[in-house]
């Protein structure tokens, strides 16, 4: 049995049309960022930048849970205060992405899979002690000719569902992010196959490794052509698609759903969640609601281009992505 507390928790991230902050880029990702902006890729600049993040002014009223990094949830504000601290005080609740990364699925040349349960019941432990109240684990599925197999799928939705059992284990809620990638030009139909797919295996492995719904959250992509489709469908299409997905595989009993932007363009990514939840929201079990990183980071990144002068508009960028995403959990915008 899982705690009261975990269930109140995980109820606690869907609240009140808020969602998550993805904050959690690795050292690589975040680093590519900033080279392609000119921000020198150092660990004061990455500091620096967390800080703007976790310091913009009323972020708490669109925001209820902050994913960091490892070396994020280490970090300090300039005045030696814990960002872990400044978030709480908030009234943000402070998460961890727990996963190692994407790395060859052997005998798959062309798929991967997830690393990072060996030595994980202890960086639970830790994490959990430090102040995190629930963890993430992405797992990656690429759309091609002959893939994704039946042996990446399956591969990925085991280590999510034992990732996802040593996080209830220890009181923290798992979020499961099982990404379709938009990566190629297939189109929506060949998307909705696979998410269809890839989230039954999931929910069938959950339900194996003992999992209780009630204390997850699912971080799924949105149904989507891939990038280099000849044909972009509009939003009520997109909307309606991914709707009726989840409600042919999702369980009832999850906790919620926080959908991951995936490289969407900032303001495409809140129209189509704002279409799901206008048209669809009243008739669903769950709350629909947004687990962001570039969506909400990119303006704000640009703004800031790695200068102080510029941190106070940042973070009004940032604050009006999150307006805008608060909007769209309501249908509002």
């Amino acid at each position: 049995m899982i705690s009261e507390q975990l269930i109140r928790t995980a109820k606690s991230l869907m609240d009140g049309h808020k969602g998550l902050l993805a904050m959690d880029e690795s050292f690589g990702t975040c680093n590519k960022r900033f080279a392609a902006l000119g921000i020198p890729q150092t660990v004061e600049m990455r500091r620096k930048y967390r800080e703007l993040l976790v310091t913009t002014p009323q972020l708490n009223e669109g925001i209820s849970g902050a994913i960091l990094f490892d070396e994020t949830i280490r970090q300090q504000t300039a005045d030696g205060t814990p960002f872990i601290k400044v978030l709480t005080d908030a009234g943000i609740i402070p998460g961890i992405k727990v996963d190692l990364g994407a790395k060859q699925l052997a005998g798959f040349p062309e798929e991967k899979v997830t690393e990072g349960l060996d030595g994980l019941r202890s960086r639970l432990v830790e994490y959990s002690e430090m102040g995190a109240r629930f963890a993430k684990w992405r797992a990656v599925i690429t759309i091609g000719d002959r893939i994704p197999s039946e042996g990446c799928i399956e591969a990925n939705a085991h280590s999510l569902a034992r990732y996802a059992a040593m996080c209830q284990e220890v009181g923290l809620v798992p979020i499961v992010e099982p990404e379709v990638l938009m990566n190629g030009g297939h189109s929506l139909l060949r998307c909705m196959t696979v998410t269809s797919r890839l989230l039954q295996v999931v929910f069938e492995q959950l339900y194996k490794q003992r999992v209780s719904l009630e204390g997850i959250l699912l971080k799924p992509n949105m149904i989507l052509p891939g990038l280099e489709a000849m044909f972009n469908d509009p939003v009520a299409v997109v909307a309606e698609a991914t709707v009726k997905c989840l409600l042919d595989v999702v369980p009832d009993t999850v906790a919620g759903i926080a959908f991951l932007s995936g490289g969407q363009p900032a303001e495409l990514a809140s129209a189509r969640l704002n279409a799901m939840n206008r048209d669809y929201g009243s008739d669903l079990p769950w709350n629909l609601s947004f687990s962001f990183g570039r969506a909400l980071q990119q303006p704000a990144l640009e703004i800031w281009d790695g200068k102080d002068l510029n941190i106070v508009a940042a973070q009004q960028a940032l604050l009006h992505r999150v307006k805008c995403n608060s909007l769209a959990s309501a249908g509002l915008i």
